[in-house]
């Protein structure tokens, strides 16, 4: 829990679901804060990736789950999109970490926008067949919880790359950056924890 989702409208299920979206981007985002083009680049732990990796990994996948969802029965190009979730792992020369980043924040918009459009989240789309799953009629409210639960996994990996770099933990980050004040950890009898 990196920063407190605030409560959703009562009945505003898409608000609450796209919040906790964005919770988990943004600690994928915050994972990046301060950091040089060097840094971002570096794969400082037993991961084989950078956090501009997984930052492109990201914006790519959930930029790739937004097509499908949208696809409204087009035929699905596997090679293709094995193509491009290959390629995610790697940021080009162009893509630096701000190029990612604004990247990210047009693929979070396209989703966020989508959702909202939606008459609800019982709409449907055709996930495609592959290797792993047979695929079939899914929710949109199913690919949103796809999304939070993948990005949440990237989150969490960001922490550790992040830490391994210089020892800066997400609670520093989420403080740091401002993404939420530090408590006052004196009113409740503690120093803060280690």
């Amino acid at each position: 829990m990196p920063v407190v989702v605030k409560s959703e409208a009562p009945g505003d299920e898409r608000g609450a679901l796209l919040a906790y979206l964005d919770a988990q981007r943004g600690g994928i985002r915050r994972s990046l804060h301060g950091l040089t083009e060097e840094q971002a680049r570096s794969v400082p732990s037993a991961s084989a990736l950078s956090l501009a990796a997984v930052l492109k990994h990201v914006a790519t996948g959930e930029r790739g789950w937004l097509r499908r969802l949208q696809a409204d029965g087009e035929e699905f190009d596997f090679s293709a999109s094995v193509g491009e979730w290959e390629d995610s792992f790697s940021p080009g020369e162009g893509e630096t970490v701000q190029v990612l980043l604004d990247l990210y924040e047009r693929v979070a918009q396209e989703t966020d926008e989508a959702v909202r459009a939606l008459g609800s989240l019982d709409e449907t789309f055709d996930a495609p067949k592959v290797p792993w799953d047979e695929g079939g009629k899914r929710s949109w409210r199913w690919a949103l919880l796809h999304l939070i639960e993948e990005t949440a996994r990237h989150a969490g990996h960001a922490d550790v790359i992040r830490e391994s770099i210089d020892g800066k933990g997400a609670f520093d980050l989420v403080f740091e950056t401002g993404a939420m004040p530090e408590p006052d950890w004196a009113a409740f009898g503690n120093e803060p924890p280690k």
